[in-house]
């Protein structure tokens, strides 16, 4: 087993690792959306279930508060807080978990699905382990009955385990040829406009030489001449400078991977509506909607909002209410996303609002024992500085904290 930090106030909640922050940055970077993985998975689901004959797999992805199944057999795809699940453990591992009965086992007799519902037994599950040595997430198989697994089949598991972290490596390196992709298409446009104005300068010259040959004085040829060579000089430096690496990282990237407000929308309650309803929690998110289908890029978006969503979640008590706000504002030289997370929970300090805007939040505990390291904030902070974004933050203890977030999206266009 690896290193853990100090079991966590809540009985159910497993301890964290000590790279909780590495493995958590980890998962991030895998810019993943939780909702479109289901198919790319699918046929590794059903492969898992029936190499060990068991009734569900699943492919569940752990964030700081969220256990996120993206792909699932038997069981729909969904998403539980981080202490009601057992793949909480199997991420603590280095080569698998394994639970014969989990109705008699005190961690987890308890939880939904094993003490109600499909009344669960057992579970095995292997780490999802990447490159840099964090486990993201757990491949599963679970049962309404024991089941006993051979050397064969444990080692069958491993190795379908090993193929999506393969795949999911290969998704996050397509993101990224897309994003350079993107980005040399834009200098391509760039290029076409900067030189478009030089070369049209050229060729009128040249045409005016034309229309009056024999007719022009040499005075006025040479000083024709001189400005078609002031012109093609100035190409030429423009080319040089075009094509200078540095040009080439500043050019402003058009990422292929877009949403809308209204795609950013559905996106969320998909996402948070289970989890709200499962604590008695209002949630609802709220969009401008004349600029609804404005298309501009999802990068980092998702889980910046994931994490502020989530954190949110875990502050407000039941029959309290959550709240996304999400908005466009622009003008010429000006194209800012605004989102705006509310929430009528517990309420932060002046001192607790310093120090997340000094990016020194402390952990605290949730309304139902959820248990956190700040961490949480602190990678938004991170990802907003990615973006050059901002955060306002306003908090009233007892009456709830509103987060302000203004994210620069660069060009937006509109959808169809």
């Amino acid at each position: 087993m690896s290193s853990t930090c100090m079991p966590t106030t809540n009985s159910r909640q497993a301890p964290y690792p000590e790279n909780e922050s590495k493995r958590v940055f980890d998962l991030l970077s895998f810019d993943l959306d939780y909702n479109a993985l289901d198919q790319e998975f699918a046929e590794l689901t059903s492969l898992a279930a029936r190499v060990t004959g068991t009734e569900i797999s699943l492919v569940n992805l752990i964030d700081l508060y969220t256990q996120w199944t993206v792909a699932g057999h038997g069981m729909a795809v969904m998403q539980t807080p981080r202490e009601n699940t057992v793949c909480q453990y199997t991420i603590l591992e280095e080569d698998h978990f394994e639970v014969q009965n989990l109705q008699e086992d005190e961690r987890f007799r308890e939880l939904p699905g094993i003490e109600d519902g499909p009344m669960l037994r057992y579970y095995f599950g292997v780490p999802l382990r990447t490159p840099d040595g964090h486990n993201i997430g757990a491949l599963c198989v679970v049962d309404k009955e024991e089941v006993k697994l051979s050397t064969d089949e444990k080692d069958l598991l491993k190795s379908l385990a090993n193929e999506i972290v393969k795949r999911l490596l290969l998704l996050k390196e397509v993101h990224t040829l897309r994003s350079e992709l993107a980005e040399a298409r834009a200098v391509n446009r760039r290029v076409a406009h900067d030189v478009r104005g030089p070369i049209g300068g050229i060729t009128g010259l040249a045409k005016r030489l034309i229309q009056k040959e024999g007719k022009s004085s040499p005075e006025e040829v040479l000083k024709i001449c001189l400005m078609i060579h002031k012109s093609g000089t100035s190409l030429l430096t423009l080319a040089d400078e075009i094509l200078q690496p540095t040009q080439m990282q500043a050019a402003q990237p058009e990422i292929e991977n877009e949403t809308t407000l209204s795609k950013f929308k559905d996106a969320l309650e998909q996402l948070f509506q289970p989890q709200a309803s499962e604590k008695a929690i209002g949630f609802a998110v709220h969009i401008n909607e004349e600029l609804g289908n404005i298309i501009f890029s999802k990068n980092r978006l998702m889980q910046i909002t994931v994490n502020l969503v989530s954190n949110a979640l875990k502050f407000t008590p039941p029959l309290g209410e959550v709240t996304v706000s999400l908005d466009l504002t622009m003008s010429q030289n000006n194209r800012v996303l605004k989102i705006q997370v509310q929430d009528t929970g517990i309420g932060l300090s002046q001192e607790q609002v310093d120090a997340i805007v000094k990016g020194k939040a402390p952990s605290t505990v949730g309304t139902q024992g959820e248990h956190g390291f700040g961490m949480g904030l602190q990678l938004v902070r991170q990802l907003l500085e990615s973006l050059r974004g901002t955060m306002q933050v306003q908090s009233t203890p007892g009456l709830g904290t509103s987060f302000e977030l203004l994210i620069p999206i660069g060009l937006v266009s509109h959808a169809g």
